[in-house]
């Protein structure tokens, strides 16, 4: 699988070596975050919003009201967007303060959101979103209604201007502070489900579906 190009607004200015353009660890990171931030620019104000986000092989979907800003903006030639997810894999905790840190995998996207007018397209992209978020509960869900999709706007991003940054191991102490006598090291973090909690109105004896009870992330890192 070839690599992202290489764009200015790809390059960075700090850390280069962190920085790669890998189309395999780009979609990891997208596939495995739960949660996205958008950012754009509405009326001449910056605007970032968090969203769920689905990929669907080199296009991300994003979906909101057909009221919201970000949704309107998008209308006509689309809107110019930046994309941006995190994962903390982990807290560095170094002898000095300055040099504590975090264990992380991002990714930034960069491109132009258009609304998504296809119907099949888009119902292949709801589905898509619900899936992102529980792996089979599109099946254990009722589709949406005509009321439902016409008050939803659906956005695609072509991933095309991409970069992951990536930081791992552990702290970055200078050579003067080893001796110190403070703990250092690295607290891995993960996300892990909890016991599901049945809605109250729901039918006495309705079974916790499988794909509930088996919840996890794509493994990326």
């Amino acid at each position: 699988m070839t690599a992202y190009p290489r764009t200015s607004r790809t390059t960075p200015s700090r850390l280069p070596d962190r920085v790669g353009y890998d189309r395999a660890a780009a979609h990891a990171v997208l596939d495995e975050a739960l949660v996205c931030h958008v950012g754009f620019v509405v009326d001449g104000r910056p605007v970032v919003l968090p969203q769920l986000h689905a990929r669907v092989g080199e296009v991300l979907y994003l979906h909101g009201s057909t009221g919201a800003r970000g949704m309107r903006a998008a209308t006509g030639e689309g809107l110019d967007v930046c994309v941006t997810v995190t994962l903390v894999d982990g807290l560095v905790l170094a002898r000095s303060a300055v040099n504590h840190s975090m264990n992380y995998r991002s990714v930034v996207a960069h491109g132009t959101a258009t609304v998504v007018v296809d119907a099949a397209e888009k119902a292949q992209a709801l589905d898509a979103l619900v899936e992102a978020i529980v792996a089979g509960r599109v099946a254990g869900s009722r589709p949406p209604t005509r009321k439902e999709l016409a008050a939803t706007t659906v956005l695609r991003l072509p991933l095309e201007e991409v970069s992951v940054k990536v930081r791992s191991g552990p702290p970055n102490d200078d050579a003067e502070d080893l001796d110190l006598p403070h703990w250092a090291g690295v607290l891995p973090l993960t996300t892990v489900p909890g016991e599901p909690v049945p809605d109250p109105d729901l039918a006495a004896g309705t079974p916790v579906p499988q794909h509930v009870r088996s919840w996890s992330r794509p493994a990326g890192g």
